[in-house]
């Protein structure tokens, strides 16, 4: 197997692979039940009655905290007028504008919907404290962290006090490689240079989420006052949840030309010659017809460059070049998509460990690597004997010229004949990639009308010999199944991406 880390090791300094954004939240789940709302309106001696006037002066105090924080650090605290407002250019401009090399960078108030707890009156009289959609003040605290860099805390200010934090993998290793004396160069959030990459991929991999959950903790206490009281009532503070997450493997390159020279030919092949399904593939699964959701492919130009991305409900597989660095990112966004192995309590008190659906739990996040570790893994794999686009004409010119094996004479093809192109992309079809093909099911492929034909079998016949002598395919031993060998699937990957994509820009331009 050619992939690309074989074929192209003498331009790869190495592959590092790590956490990359990660959005985590953390409810207080006792306000999500009956008997948990109960018994906290119980320990605070409040009645449902008194509910709304109680909860209205422990926001009051939550917005009064914030803003003597902002005071007190001298950091601006910005009234968004519109949610869709980017925070993040928001805390940038502060930050431009108020420079500090670490702690507060500023706090950032915009109102938003949530869900939120609201008395309710039954027909029968009765009062309940049920949850209510509608709109609320949320505080955004962006810092510069000594371990996390550029970050934010999402601090709800009503009931039931949801946060949200969100963190960057590769700003966390920043900080990791500094301690144990590691050298690195990065560009926007990926590193393209690291001096010892065995040692930052096991440290990598020594990844805690323990130990993430105590500087979760940290946070929620710095920026929720009341938390205090709650942790004081329930004995627990907040429950933290993965609700996105996005893994990452850079593939870094020596130098940005010697990735441009490939690239172009990564992005044909992961286009042309893989389909919406195969994400299912890469995931580790099998298409099963029973299956309901949506796989799709899509190929995107931005500015930055082209991205490819594969993606089956929520959750999703992508690929894009960053300076110098080739990155396939794995983003879970729903994790019951997986299974997990761990200890199931059964009725009868007894306990066995099995696989089972993920949930979003904070301790499944080492499976979440597992998981997207070995789908990246996969999709790098399948980049076989990939064409720099510099050598393209060179291996296209190698077929039209005429061949002589064992003295027979075999012509070249010509290349931009439709003849020529149907039967490429015939034998090259990825249904063929393993088992490969026979006779009947090319000619099927080729000649509609009338396949069947002892003409039309001889035709193929023929074909199929031109392309032994041309090296583009082999025949399987013991048996009527041939496969494309890997020059055939250079060539012909190469002649299917200029026919179908470059050669018609070129005719547009």
């Amino acid at each position: 197997m050619n992939t690309i880390l074989e074929q192209y090791k003498d331009k790869i300094n190495g592959t590092f692979s790590f956490f990359d954004r990660m959005i985590i939240k953390g409810h207080i789940r006792q306000f999500f039940s009956t008997s948990g709302k109960g018994f906290f309106l119980s320990e605070q001696n409040v009645l449902l009655k008194d509910f709304s006037s109680y909860a209205n002066q422990v926001t009051a105090d939550i917005v009064s905290y914030a803003e003597n924080m902002a005071a007190s650090d001298k950091r601006p605290l910005i009234y968004l007028t519109s949610s869709k407002t980017s925070k993040e250019q928001a805390a940038l401009q502060a930050l431009e504008e108020h420079p500090v090399d670490e702690g507060l960078i500023c706090i950032l108030s915009v109102v938003e919907y949530c869900q939120t707890l609201q008395p309710k009156k039954h027909d029968n009289g009765l009062l309940s404290l049920d949850t209510v959609n509608r709109k609320c003040k949320y505080y955004y605290f962006y810092f510069l962290d000594k371990h996390f860099g550029f970050m934010h805390v999402k601090l709800q200010t009503w009931f039931p006090f949801l946060i949200q934090v969100y963190i960057n993998g590769r700003e966390l290793m920043k900080h990791v490689f500094e301690q144990n004396g590691i050298s690195y160069q990065m560009y926007d959030n990926s590193f393209y240079e690291i001096s010892d990459i065995k040692k930052a991929q096991e440290l990598a991999d020594r990844f805690d989420s323990k130990s993430l959950c105590r500087q979760l903790d940290l946070f929620a206490h710095k920026v929720n006052p009341y938390l205090d009281t709650i942790e004081k009532t329930f004995r627990q503070g907040y429950h933290w949840c993965v609700d996105q997450c996005e893994y990452a493997a850079d593939v870094m390159f020596k130098s940005r030309e010697a990735l441009e020279d490939i690239y172009p030919s990564l992005a044909g092949r992961a286009f042309y010659d893989f389909n919406c399904t195969d994400i299912f593939s890469f995931l580790g699964r099998k298409l099963h017809h029973k299956f309901q959701g949506e796989a799709v492919s899509d190929y995107r130009k931005r500015p930055e460059g082209w991205r490819i991305k594969f993606k089956m409900k929520s959750n999703s597989i992508k690929m894009y070049d960053k300076f110098s660095c080739l990155r396939v990112e794995m983003t879970i966004n729903d994790p019951r998509e997986f299974k997990v192995y761990k200890d199931v309590h059964h009725e009868d008190g007894t306990t066995s460990k099995r696989w089972v659906p993920m949930g979003k739990s904070i301790a499944n996040l080492y499976r979440y690597a597992e998981i997207s570790k070995a789908a990246n893994k996969r999709f790098l794999d399948s980049m076989q004997n990939i064409i720099p686009a510099k050598t393209i004409e060179k291996e296209i010119n190698s077929i039209c010229c005429r061949k002589k094996p064992g003295g027979r004479n075999y012509s070249g093809y010509n290349v931009w004949s439709a003849e020529t192109f149907l039967l490429f992309e015939s034998v090259s079809d990825g249904k063929y990639l393993i088992r490969g093909f026979t006779n009947r099911e090319i000619r099927h492929s080729t000649n509609r009308a009338n396949p069947d034909s002892a003409k039309v079998k001889g035709k193929t016949s023929r074909e199929f010999t031109k392309l032994r002598a041309h090296g583009l395919i082999r025949k399987v031993p013991h048996s009527r199944r041939y496969l494309v060998s890997d020059k055939g699937r250079r060539v012909m990957g190469a002649l299917i991406e200029t026919k179908r994509k470059i050669y018609p820009e070129l005719v547009a331009k």
